[in-house]
């Protein structure tokens, strides 16, 4: 499930997003001003942030200056400013999307789900379950051994790794690795699992840690 945090200080329009937001299967968490929404993404993982430009406290240019120092998450301003000028200051600030108030929440919904599938499957390394993952040379080493896996082995596995724990679904797998091949089949997913359980077993026998979750999808144990 999706975490998206929402920064909007007008009640009326945070409340429409995040019903908008949850009703499409998100889990969607809210902050009335900057300064408490920086503190939240800094100790907790969130996978979109919408940010209102105009905040009182901190407006929402400065807040995406200072989430930019620790966090790439992906950004979206809302904004009652529809100048060029201040659209491509957001832009050139780090955000990822900029849209206009007054808004549709369903639009609004679409442009983060265009988001989350425009994101990388791990941005970070990790370490679980004897995995040690190298995002940045797309590497991965499972009990101290190099794993010799497909390009859409190691996106699979990437996927599983970057969050430990979650179950992914057969279709948020395939968004997340078959993006580029839409004539694909759900059951590739699959397939790929059996293939790279092969390969984990061959190093560990006794070890499975691809659990299968019977008809919601897949996860890697924690």
């Amino acid at each position: 499930m999706a975490r998206i945090l929402v920064v909007e200080d007008e009640m009326g329009i945070a409340d429409a997003v995040l019903y908008a937001l949850r009703a499409d299967g998100m889990a969607a968490e809210h902050c009335l001003r900057g300064e408490p929404a920086l503190a939240r993404l800094r100790e907790d993982a969130f996978d979109v942030a919408i940010l209102d430009v105009g905040l009182p406290d901190l407006d929402g240019f400065a807040l995406c200056r200072r989430l930019r120092a620790f966090s790439d998450i992906p950004v979206i301003f809302l904004t009652a400013r529809a100048g060029e000028i201040d659209r491509v200051l957001g832009l050139e600030l780090g955000a990822d999307d900029y849209v206009v108030k007054p808004f549709s929440p369903r639009e609004l919904v679409a442009r983060v789900r265009a988001r989350l599938r425009r994101a990388p499957v791990a941005a970070v390394a990790v370490a679980a379950q004897g995995f040690e993952h190298d995002a940045a040379g797309q590497r991965i080493r499972y009990a101290g051994y190099g794993l010799a896996l497909t390009r859409y082995e190691y996106l699979l596995l990437a996927a599983l790794l970057s969050r430990p724990g979650a179950i992914r679904s057969r279709e948020q797998l395939m968004d997340a690795v078959w993006r580029d091949a839409p004539d694909t089949v759900d059951r590739t997913v699959d397939t790929h699992v059996k293939t790279l359980r092969a390969k984990l077993r061959a190093i560990a026998p006794d070890a499975d840690p691809i659990q299968t979750h019977r008809g919601l999808g897949y996860s890697l144990r924690t």
